[in-house]
């Protein structure tokens, strides 16, 4: 059938599975817009109130599924205000993609209105992007934006699409899903190379990041530490993909990690890397990382292997596929000192939360375990970015792979309204964002989205009226310099805010209140605020100091006056 440009990128959107797209519409992107008006039966557009919270919401959408997250924006400052979203996708390998309108190929490179070179913008943070010139390359080049999104290590691709292409005719033939295309299968030398260290190993530690979740290999990961007797940890990327309540998870190590898991692999002579990168966070200062350890790093990225730790054998394949044929291999062994040393590190980090926790106020953890009472295992969490994430992160209760919604690598401030709107989306479940006065308010103006969708979120602040992560560096390196960092002199009320954009809202200020607040919200139906105070000094501790190593872990305060 004859079909327009812009016909044509809907149905072949329609024809790759995508059930939703988040966007806002424009000059260079209206006919695109008529599209999806006419097939409105078929796909859905959730308008959001900016184009950075559309990016995030496809992003929150991703993440939730596995499947593509799409968004749609005009030219110019459309398109340039997906950028933040792009990028937080990429450093977080999710796979997106972003389709962006242009002016017509007869104006492009003469500075037209809204005109911006964005294939050449958004280069260095998408896996691709493509410029659609001509009509009879625009199906096909969707469809490779979906594989490519999708295949080896996702992330997000953007197709720009002049005006002329959208209004211009031809025929449309539609097609197959675009199948995902995995890493090559591990060879069969190299497995033998990891069976043969696991087998001269005495304190082994399992060690995953988020391409272990984009791998789906929860059961892999539990079954290979069962056989080996070993501990396991993870990057924050990595958490939810193992319950929190098996006695082997660690949890999240690194600069905010558990005690447990950060010294526990600090001691061990065998880390096995699954799907992680060894970012800076994650490793502390590289010179005296894991100096006791041989190191195995199985990856679908083999540009991964070797890039910020030099490992004894790395393995760039299909991850699923090398633990099913590896962990037959391995000879099931005990080992009973190095279990008995890692339950010394749990209870000295039980013993530590205990001194540092107060009882009397709302304390983050308080907070965070009297939220989790109201939800389900597969409820979606979604976290902002700063002191809130790794509360979060340390203390949530995960239970269910996907679960865990949160910007890691970019670590954008201003993520989690849009994710949560996304997540909500994908699941039809209700969604937790926890976030921070300083990170909600970048992008709060995506309350109107939610709202408008009637999107069951419940938005928990945790407000202590100051950029908390970068004060605690200033308390701790920069001599109590609180640079801008003290939000007290905004005058912001969050719950009159909620009722101005047409939703409930609610305040906690005290410890006695909590309890009550939290059950009404999870009470209401649709979107829902809650505006908890919290005290301005609460530190995340544990914490290594940047370009730090675990000798230098700080696990208790020391400068409180």
């Amino acid at each position: 059938m004859i079909l327009t440009g812009a016909d044509i990128v809907v149905e072949t959107l329609i024809e790759q599975g995508v059930k939703t797209v988040f966007g806002y519409p424009g000059g260079q992107v209206i006919n695109l817009y008529d599209a999806l008006y006419t097939r409105s039966g078929r796909i859905e557009h959730v308008l959001t109130a900016h184009e950075q919270g559309a990016a995030h919401a496809a992003d929150g959408y991703a993440r939730a599924t596995g499947e593509v997250g799409v968004c749609i924006a005009t030219s110019g400052p459309g398109a340039t205000n997906l950028v933040t979203g792009i990028a937080t996708a990429m450093l977080d390998s999710v796979p997106l993609v972003a389709i962006t309108g242009n002016v017509p190929n007869s104006l492009i490179g003469k500075d037209s209105f809204q005109e911006v070179d964005i294939t050449g913008v958004t280069l260095p943070i998408t896996k691709h992007n493509f410029l659609v010139k001509s009509i009879d390359k625009l199906a096909d080049t969707i469809r490779e934006a979906f594989a490519i999104a999708k295949s080896g290590r996702p992330g997000p691709v953007l197709v720009d699409i002049p005006k002329d292409v959208q209004v211009a005719t031809f025929p449309y033939e539609p097609s197959l899903v675009v199948e995902k295309k995995l890493p090559k299968p591990a060879k069969h030398d190299k497995l033998k190379a990891a069976v043969q260290m696991i087998a001269e190993s005495q304190k082994p530690y399992i060690y995953f990041g988020g391409g272990a979740v984009s791998a789906d290999i929860s059961e892999e990961i539990i079954a290979l530490a069962d056989k080996i007797d070993a501990p396991i940890g993870c990057t924050m990327m990595g958490l939810s993909l193992i319950p929190v309540k098996n006695p082997r998870f660690l949890g999240m190590e690194g600069m905010h990690g558990h005690y447990a898991s950060s010294v526990g692999q600090d001691e061990a002579d065998l880390i096995i890397t699954i799907g992680a990168r060894f970012s800076d966070r994650a490793t502390g200062n590289v010179a005296k990382y894991a100096r006791r350890a041989k190191i195995i790093h199985i990856d679908g990225d083999r540009a991964e292997l070797n890039k910020n730790i030099n490992v004894d054998l790395g393995i760039s394949c299909n991850i699923k596929n090398a633990l099913q044929r590896l962990i037959p291999l391995i000879g099931e062994t005990k080992h009973p000192e190095w279990m008995a040393r890692i339950e010394e590190l749990k209870k000295e980090e039980h013993e530590q939360f205990e001194r540092v926790t107060a009882k009397d106020r709302i304390t983050p953890y308080a907070l965070i375990q009297e939220v989790a009472k109201h939800t389900n295992p597969d409820t979606p969490i979604v976290t902002d970015v700063g002191q809130h994430q790794m509360w979060v992160a340390q203390y949530y209760p995960f239970e269910v792979p996907r679960t865990f919604i949160s910007s890691g690598g970019l670590g954008t401030m201003g993520f989690g309204l849009g994710a949560a709107i996304g997540a909500a989306k994908a699941t039809g479940k209700k969604t937790v964002l926890f976030t921070g006065d300083g990170s909600f308010g970048m992008n709060l103006n995506e309350l109107a989205t939610a709202v408008t969708e009637n999107s069951p979120v419940v938005i928990i602040i945790m407000n202590n009226k100051v950029l908390g992560m970068v004060r605690q560096w200033q308390t701790l390196f920069f001599q109590k310099h609180y640079s801008n960092t003290d939000l007290h002199t905004r005058k912001t009320d969050f719950v009159k805010l909620a009722d101005a954009f047409g939703m409930k809202g609610y305040r906690v200020n005290e410890l006695s209140e909590m309890e009550s607040v939290i059950s009404q919200a999870f009470n209401e139906n649709g979107p829902v605020l809650v505006d908890v105070a919290i005290f301005e000094d609460e530190f995340v501790l544990p914490m290594l100091p940047p370009g730090g190593s675990i000798e230098e872990i700080i696990t208790e305060r020391s400068d409180q006056s």
